[in-house]
Parts: structure tokens; sequence; C-alpha cells
């Protein structure tokens, strides 16, 4: 199999059972041409984010790392006439883009972006006594990445999910002496998950993926 099939294939999943939609589209095209990094989820993984949002009827929802508010618009429209979304993003510039997107698929009331470091906006999260969490996309820097999981615990319930992205890392994960940040930051956030798995604060597994993105992977935890 190749990169090739794989995209073929998405855009297939994509004809059939992802319509067309001009505010995906466009803020596609506005995240392009404000030269943000081209890393959002795909069309079929933005999908799947909006299922598992469904199917636990989420109405509070945390985004670690909003980029051009691709994925934010997903989990969003998800949501409930009163639901809410929090995304957390580091970069200014991001977020103006993002803003400017939700806000032209009409979801602003639903969705607030916070900038700065994360760790930080999480640990305010906590303090501020923000009621729990029923699903928790982390979608930002990898190297952290174990760090940002244990804050969500804290902001989570049973039954909450926390669903993480990139954690495959094109295979590089199994790779003990990887030189990259990223792939040591995703093998610490599995050395967390297992420590929370034999804790039985969570249940995790993780789905390999390929696609238009090439070959990573997702994370899924339920918080027990």
């Amino acid at each position: 199999m190749s990169q090739e099939t794989w995209t073929a294939v998405d855009a297939y999943i994509e004809a059939e059972v992802i319509p067309s939609d001009p505010v995906l589209t466009d803020a596609l095209r506005d995240s392009q041409a404000a030269e943000l990094p081209a890393i959002q989820v795909s069309p079929a993984q933005g999908k799947l984010l909006y299922v598992l949002a469904r199917s636990i009827n989420a109405r509070s929802i945390l985004e670690l790392g909003t980029l051009g508010g691709y994925s934010a618009i997903w989990l969003a429209r998800a949501l409930p006439a009163d639901g809410k979304l929090i995304s957390l993003e580091l970069s200014p510039k991001h977020a103006q883009v993002a803003a400017a997107n939700i806000a032209r698929a009409g979801l602003s009331d639903k969705v607030e972006i916070r900038v700065g470091d994360a760790v930080e906006l999480l640990t305010r999260l906590g303090d501020a006594g923000t009621p729990p969490f029923d699903l928790v996309f982390i979608d930002a820097d990898k190297a952290n990445l174990a760090l940002y999981f244990q804050r969500v615990l804290t902001l989570t319930h049973p039954g909450s999910l926390i669903v993480t992205d990139n954690v495959v890392r094109h295979g590089e994960v199994i790779n003990p002496v990887s030189e990259d940040a990223s792939v040591q930051g995703v093998r610490r956030f599995f050395d967390a998950a297992a420590r929370e798995e034999a804790a039985g604060r969570v249940s995790t597994t993780t789905l390999q993926t390929v696609g238009s993105k090439g070959y990573d992977g997702f994370a899924l935890s339920v918080v027990l």
C-alpha cells in the first residue's frame, strides 16, 4: 500500500459520507492563506471527532491546539444549543484566524479561544473550579503531551473521553532512542497512560491510522 492509495481512499470516504461543506472549505482556505501549518485533522478525522462527541452526548469540550479552528468547528457542531467548547492556543495569529473561521461557521457563542501557554491555561481552569469536561481533544505540541494528559485528567469526570492525536509518529513511537522530541514526548505520554491504567483511573487504547495525512494514530482514553 502507498500514500497515493491511502489518499485516494480518504477521498472516496469523503465523497460518500462527508458532504461538501463551504464553511469547512473556507476555513482551510483562509488557514492556508494565513500561512498556518497544514497539520489540522483530515475531514474524515474531523467527522470522527464529531461522531465521538455526539455518541457521548458531550455538553462541554476542551481542546488543546486550536490552529485555524477546523477541528473546533467539527467538535462545536456536535454540541447542544447550550454546549460549550474551550480551545487553548499558544499563537495569537492562529487564534485570530480560528476566531474568524469559527465566527463564519456561526459558532462564536459556543466556542471560546484562550491564548497562552497550555499548562498555564489548564492550571487556571483548575484554579477557577471549571466544571469537568465531557470530552478533551489534545492536539498540541507532542513534547509536553504527558504533562497535558496529566493536567486534563484533573478536569474530567468518570465517563469523560480524552482523544490524543498524532501518537504513532509514522511508527517511530517504538524507537526508544529517537532524537525526535515529539517521539519522546509521545513515549512519555504512553508511560503516563500506562501508570493511570494500572491505577484504575483510565482505560486507554490506540488506533493506528493511514490516510491523506499519512501514517499516524489516535489514543482514546475513557476516565474511570
